[in-house]
């Protein structure tokens, strides 16, 4: 193919789709293809969630139940289609008659095969492109060439009736087709087509996975011999680490084929593993580009950009599962491998890294391919049981150290095998192609162990140029040049802060005008009847005063802590009390029922070892819905790992207990986490519990839990309580019967509270500085415990401009005394004052005399 007029491949994902706004972005940007003389094919996916609520709608099509997800789909595509001056249906009715149809055939037979699976489920890509086509040709005034990529792009492979992986994780070939590069130049310089959708060699349709459009728009540049691939979605690039919970990540500015397929490979969501191979044969320059930010330069990938060894990124996947398989005999027993791997080939199963010694092997499941299911595990174990000793090792997390020639810098390891004494390490594995080393250890350690490579590899690698800002840089400087966000209430009251912080050199602050704005949102909430500060977040008084004012409920933990509300308020109606102890003694609960408040049991033990005490009583259940949400493992409060909450597959023993008990469950109450900025999270805690009260014939309320978060970074959107309300009102619409509570503590106080404190001293260390505050762990001990991210700024000089990356430190003779790391901060000297936000909550709660200094002090702003 000539260069003239060349063909550039878009592909846009499916958030970069779904609003108008970003569809202004997408006319701008193929605007300017077009006038520099290019061609254009776009390569888009469906619109963001759609394939999620497909699957949704077969899944209830079977018991007839699916008609409320295809009005949502309906609705969201309606309403995009207005906002986009078109109207919806005279483009998407035939679309909707299809799947209509097929969801009521599915709900007559009560069941749907892969085959039908693929057919429902690209109905979102079809809809979404005719959509995009259909605005781009009237926005550009240009003739848009609508494409159905399954004319185009061809599963491998036979086709096997049910065959799961072929329907919906085909692969295709990518060979440079003159032909299709003769039609698309015959319909004009724009064309429009699907991700993730192809079909196999009888013409019905089948996907390439999720994540498949990436692939799809490979394929596409392959067989034009596009002049570049450049893929568009809501993030600036790669990063060297998973930027939302590294802030400090960095942007990869230039990367090699071989190197981001690692990256892809070993963890990073921000492309689909097996787009790089055909980008990398055709020698396809790629660029991964930011709708939102469509200014950001990206990251580019191409040929091997440097010799050098260099670490380019720390990754990690979750929900590994190992397989150790052990016989003495096994060098001896010619075959041994393949006959072990040929039940693995027969389950399906896909496996990722591999670990030998004389007498066992060990390798890992892929879990990339998908969910393992537990029957197919089990299967696998017992095949494998004919042949070997075989032991399995699940919630295990692969971390690797990604970048080129790894192994001339194994000298430089030295540093970082030092955080592994902490660490149990399940296997080591360096790549054949020198391009990772892996180390699979338990899922709970892998976040920490990311953030201390990081810190090793990353952070000492400052001059890179290939490196660019890091992400909380990007977004500072987006934040500060794009949007007009109202300026935080300490940064509007700094000169008073500082005042503040030169009398007493430390302190807390709340402000109670926010803690008031953070009791309007929650009392905003139509669908919620009564609300439970939990008082374990901060049991200042003068909070609690708003609290009590509010007619609000008191969350409480522990006896002490029900004594000193009822000590603030000696006429609260005890039932504003809600009681939730966890493994406590007997006596506790004995106390709770005298009190008179509402008690939680968040086990079977109580019911099952002191009956006596709970007969008769009313009392309500803490469920585990068996998966915890939040940034950290120890802010997640379900799941296996966790210790709350009666499990659901304890059920029949819990519907027992209560029985022989003779109490009453009038409620039911779960909790996943803290720090959630999802509102399908209620929502899904809603159904569950609904579930469960069939169970319980006296259940009145549904206690939906807390964990609603607040914005941490300047990347972080806040969560939408309009959509909160409206998916809770759904359910409450759905089931009438329950009356419906939350339990918000760090929501209602994390934004009302700074932490003031005085720089000591500054230390340069090798490139690194660090900046030493008058207070450390003993006042704030999140970032030491859980990891967690606060903003910090330098009071002083809050309108001079960052020039320096430092860590901020206390005084606590611990290594782990870090504020933060990393932070970005103008010229930091002696004597100016630090503000560490969002500590209105577990903050001064969690304080402690460790080294016998005393925590910071407590302060509190009327206005």
């Amino acid at each position: 193919m000539t260069n003239t007029n060349p063909w550039i491949v878009l592909k846009f994902g499916g958030t970069s789709v779904s609003t108008a706004k970003n569809w202004a972005t997408i006319a701008k940007v193929v605007k300017q293809k077009l006038e520099n003389k290019a061609r254009v094919c776009i390569v888009h996916s469906a619109l963001s969630g759609v394939s999620n609520q497909l699957e949704e709608a077969l899944n209830r099509s079977v018991s007839n139940e699916h008609i409320d997800v295809v009005n949502a789909i309906r609705e969201q595509h309606v309403t995009l289609a207005t906002e986009l001056g078109l109207t919806a249906e005279p483009l998407l009715n035939a679309y909707f008659e299809i799947l209509e149809h097929t969801l009521q055939g599915i709900s007559l037979v009560g069941e749907y095969s892969p085959r039908t699976q693929a057919k429902v489920v690209s109905l979102g890509e079809l809809m979404s492109t005719t959509l995009g086509a259909a605005y781009l040709q009237r926005e550009l005034s240009v003739a848009a060439y609508w494409l159905d990529a399954r004319h185009v792009l061809k599963a491998e492979g036979d086709v096997l009736l049910g065959d799961e992986k072929h329907y919906l994780n085909s692969t295709c070939d990518f060979q440079p087709e003159p032909e299709l590069q003769r039609v698309f130049k015959e319909n004009g310089p724009l064309v429009i087509t699907q991700g993730f959708i192809a079909s196999n060699i009888d013409g019905e349709t089948v996907l390439l996975g999720r994540g498949g459009s990436d692939t799809s728009g490979a394929y596409f540049a392959a067989k034009l011999e596009a002049k570049s691939y450049e893929v568009w979605t809501d993030v600036p690039g790669m990063f060297t680490a998973n930027p939302r919970a590294i802030p400090a990540a960095r942007l990869i500015k230039h990367i090699s084929y071989d190197e981001a397929q690692e990256i892809a490979t070993t963890g990073a969501k921000i492309l689909h593993p097996r787009c790089i191979h055909p980008v990398r044969e055709r020698k396809i320059p790629t660029k991964i580009c930011s709708t939102p930010q469509p200014e950001l330069e990206g990251t580019l990938i191409t040929d091997d950009v440097t010799g050098v060894a260099q670490v380019k990124a720390i990754s990690a996947r979750k929900n590994v599962i190992l397989i150790s398989m052990e016989t003495v005999g096994m060098w001896h027993q010619v075959g041994f491998l393949a006959d072990a791997f040929a039940y693995f080939k027969q389950f399906g199963l896909s496996v990722d890294l591999v670990s030998t010694s004389e007498s066992s092997v060990t390798v890992s499941l892929d879990p990339s391919a998908g969910k393992i299911k537990r029957q197919t595990l089990e299967h696998l174990q017992r095949q494998l049981s004919t042949i070997c000793r075989v032991s399995v090792l699940e919630n295990c997390a692969a971390v690797s150290i990604v970048g080129h020639n790894i192994r001339t810098i194994l000298h430089k390891l030295a540093d970082a095998f030092e955080v592994f004494h902490e660490h149990k390490i399940h296997l080591l594995s360096q790549a054949a192609n020198d391009l990772n080393l892996t180390i699979v250890v338990d899922e709970l350690q892998a976040d920490r162990l990311v953030q201390q490579l990081h810190e090793i590899f990353i952070t000492q690698n400052a001059d890179s140029s290939i490196l660019g800002l890091a992400w909380e840089q990007i977004f500072a400087k987006v934040s500060e040049e794009k949007t007009a966000i109202a300026k935080a209430w300490w940064q509007r009251q700094a000169a008073e802060l500082i005042a503040l912080a030169k009398q007493h050199q430390h302190a807390y602050v709340y402000h109670l005008p926010s803690v008031q704005g953070a009791i309007d949102q929650l009392q905003s909430l139509s669908s919620i009847k009564r609300v439970f500060y939990a008082i374990k977040a901060n049991a200042h008084p003068e909070i609690l005063q708003r609290v009590y004012d509010a007619n609000m409920g008191f969350e409480c933990v522990s006896p002490e802590e029900i004594e000193h509300v009822l000590a603030l308020f000696p006429s609260l109606d005890k039932q504003r009390i809600l009681f939730t102890p966890n493994f406590a003694p007997r006596e506790e609960y004995q106390y709770g029922i005298e009190k008179g408040v509402i008690l939680t049991l968040d086990n079977l033990y109580p019911l099952q070892a002191w009956p006596e005490v709970f007969k008769g009583r009313d009392i309500l259940i803490r469920i585990d819905p068996g998966k915890g949400q939040g940034h950290h493992e120890h802010v997640k409060t379900a799941g296996n790992q966790s210790k709350f909450g009666v499990p659901l597959f304890q059920m029949d023993e819990l519907v027992t207990a209560v029985k022989q008990t003779d109490c009453r469950v009038i409620g039911l109450h779960s909790h996943s986490g803290s720090g959630i900025l999802d509102h399908e999270n209620w929502k899904n805690t809603a159904l569950t519990l609904v579930k469960v009260a069939e169970n319980f014939p006296d259940v009145k309320y549904l206690d939906l839990g807390g964990g609603l978060g607040v914005p941490e970074k300047n990347s972080d959107v806040a969560l939408n309580f309009a959509a909160l309300d409206g998916v809770l009102s759904e359910v409450k619409k759905a089931f009438p019967q329950y009356e419906y509570w939350l339990e918000p503590g760090r929501f209602l106080v994390a934004q009302s509270g700074v932490l003031l404190a005085t720089v000591t001293q500054t230390k340069g260390k090798e490139g690194h500085k660090y900046v030493g505050i008058s207070t450390g762990m003993n006042s704030l001990i999140r970032p030491a415990l859980y990891g967690a991210h606060h903003e910090i700024a330098n009071l002083t000089k809050l309108n001079q401009a960052a020039c320096e990356t430092v860590d901020i430190v206390g005084p606590i003779c611990e290594t782990g005394d870090k504020l933060g790391v990393d932070r970005h901060l103008p010229m930091t000297e002696e004597g100016d004052i630090i503000a560490i936000a969002n500590t209105g909550a577990y903050g001064k709660v969690m304080g402690s005399m460790y080294n016998r200094r005393e925590s910071a002090r407590e302060f509190v702003l009327t206005e």
